[in-house]
């Protein structure tokens, strides 16, 4: 009886109080986080049109992948003009709706109508516009996302009495915890999709392909129905909690100064918008120029454009929690700056381990909805726990799963299936792997975004999370960047054959696969350590 008051207690306070937490307010945040991940509806279908009909190397691939992570730079000048037109950012979300649409549009008429695509530029050329498109479009839904995430979170109760600090801080937590929730829940849905649109794929031939391809991107035209939505749901909410507040014998004056944050709260910095413009021209002079070494300069530039901006931002708040900020930022920072093995991995699946797309869906979709239970699971850990001790955590975790897929490369799929009778096959092995490496990758930022939430300044709340997402995006970007020098040390190529005269344009080569993955899974585990033993002996040391 005591194991099960135990589990029972433990379940209470795992589960049920996040749903105890949870508010009607939140829905309209969570539905622009929704859509953000079900972004990813297009992912697979993708990576099989590019292995399949485009002729991009790995390294160009992970290049690309640099320039694509630039857009979330720029929520810096975002964030802060959420701040400056807060009653009007749902126009942000508009504007980014359109560009998604247009987006998913391109490669639906890139794959149902190639001839006249390519008649007005190359389809290689179509494919790079619609990527780049796309982060421009989330980019703009996510920063009045964070902001809506904040604005969520009720400051009175239903009769207009102030809400205790500690119970509205737990609503912080919840409120970005239940924000990954609602994306990851997204590439959930999309992984189901994906899965059932894909059955018997393997036995069809390419037209019949192409044209599910095309009917997954024709569904991707939702996505930006969705977030709008959210933002007319928002905007329904504060309508009818004004009504409330009134009807409870509030004047409406006070009705709308408990739930509007006055408009001459944030004054503008003008600094914000002249780095983001900075940012912006650097990176068109210098992707448009085709400047040797562009991706470089434009990373070096960017970073100090944005190292400048956060120390504006620091300044408000008070010095021991502008050091632990810091400190934070940069670990955080190297987390996320590791290089991967780019699209190689993924090939070698394809061609030699014959993962088709359903099965990669199958994976997507265990990944997902592991990473949900994973949250809820770790929520505590993520309120009890150092920022410091999850990175090492997930660090060491990392490192640790790696090993698996390293493990597949190099054949161990065949020993472990002789001794098994087949059973741990290398899908058994990817399953279980992605099984156990899921719950890991959405946790190490919800405590930074919660702390974010709890200390930033009240008129400041979208502008601090745009800076501080800026600075934790460009380590993706580094490790972009990381990405495709790997790949142009290690040399990996798939089979491209022209789909019209048939012949092999590029010659498949994965004999240096191993040694990618390898030196990936090293510096993913050692440079997230060692920035940790060094930040940790100063005084920028990360205690929250």
């Amino acid at each position: 009886m005591a194991v099960g008051g135990a589990i029972r207690g433990w379940i209470d306070a795992v589960v049920w109080d996040l749903g105890r937490q949870l508010r009607w307010s939140f829905l309209p945040p969570l539905m622009v986080y929704f859509a953000y991940g079900f972004t990813g509806l297009t992912a697979i279908v993708g990576t099989f049109y590019v292995k399949d009909y485009l002729d991009l190397s790995a390294a160009y691939l992970a290049g690309l992948a640099f320039w694509a992570g630039l857009p979330w730079a720029l929520k810096m000048p975002l964030g802060h003009l959420v701040d400056l037109i807060w009653r009007w950012k749902w126009l942000l979300v508009w504007l980014g709706a359109g560009l998604l649409a247009l987006s998913v549009g391109i490669m639906y008429l890139v794959i149902t109508r190639p001839v006249p695509m390519e008649a007005v530029m190359p389809l290689e050329a179509w494919f790079v516009t619609s990527f780049l498109l796309a982060p421009c479009g989330v980019v703009l839904q996510d920063a009045v996302a964070d902001a809506m995430s904040v604005e969520a979170v009720p400051k009175v109760d239903a009769d207009g009495r102030p809400i205790p600090e500690d119970e509205e801080r737990a609503m912080h937590v919840t409120m970005q915890t239940l924000g990954r929730f609602a994306l990851i829940s997204g590439t959930v849905v999309v992984a189901a999709v994906n899965i059932w649109m894909f059955r018997g794929i393997e036995a069809l031939d390419a037209g019949a392909k192409a044209q599910i391809y095309a009917t997954i991107y024709l569904a991707a035209l939702g996505i930006p129905v969705l977030s709008v939505s959210g933002v007319a749901l928002a905007g329904v909410q504060k309508f009818a909690a004004r009504r409330r507040l009134i009807r409870a014998g509030l004047a409406p004056a006070e009705a709308a100064a408990l739930l509007d944050r006055p408009v001459e709260a944030t004054e503008a910095n003008p600094w914000y918008f002249i780095g983001g413009a900075g940012f912006a021209g650097l990176s068109l002079a210098i992707g448009l120029g085709e400047v040797p070494y562009g991706q470089e300069i434009v990373f070096a530039g960017s970073l100090a454009i944005v190292i400048v901006l956060m120390r504006q931002l620091i300044a408000v708040l008070p010095p021991a929690q502008a050091r632990t900020l810091i400190g934070t930022a940069i670990i955080i920072f190297a987390f996320r700056a590791t290089p991967g093995p780019g699209n190689g991995q993924i090939w070698f699946e394809i061609d030699v381990l014959g993962f088709d797309q359903r099965f990669l869906s199958v994976l997507s979709l265990i990944t997902s909805g592991l990473t949900l239970v994973g949250m809820v699971v770790l929520r505590p850990m993520m309120a009890q726990r150092s920022i410091v001790y999850i990175v090492v955590l997930l660090t060491i975790a990392a490192g640790l799963l790696s090993l698996p897929n390293i493990g597949l490369y190099y054949g161990i799929q065949n020993i472990t299936a002789a001794l098994t009778g087949g059973v741990v096959d290398a899908r058994f092995i990817a399953i279980l792997d992605t099984a156990i490496e899921s719950p890991l990758g959405q946790v190490a930022m919800i405590p930074m975004l919660a702390w974010i939430a709890r200390n930033a300044p009240a008129d400041l709340k979208a502008t601090f999370f745009a800076v501080m997402a800026s600075f934790t995006n460009l380590a993706l970007s580094a490790g972009s960047l990381g990405t495709k020098y790997l790949n142009q040390v290690y040399i990996v190529t798939r089979k491209v054959t022209d789909p019209v005269t048939g012949a092999v344009t590029v010659g498949e080569d994965y004999s240096q696969l191993g040694w990618l993955l390898l030196t990936a899974a090293g510096i993913g585990v050692a440079l997230p350590l060692m920035v940790v033993a060094l930040v940790q002996r100063t005084r920028l040391r990360s205690t929250d």
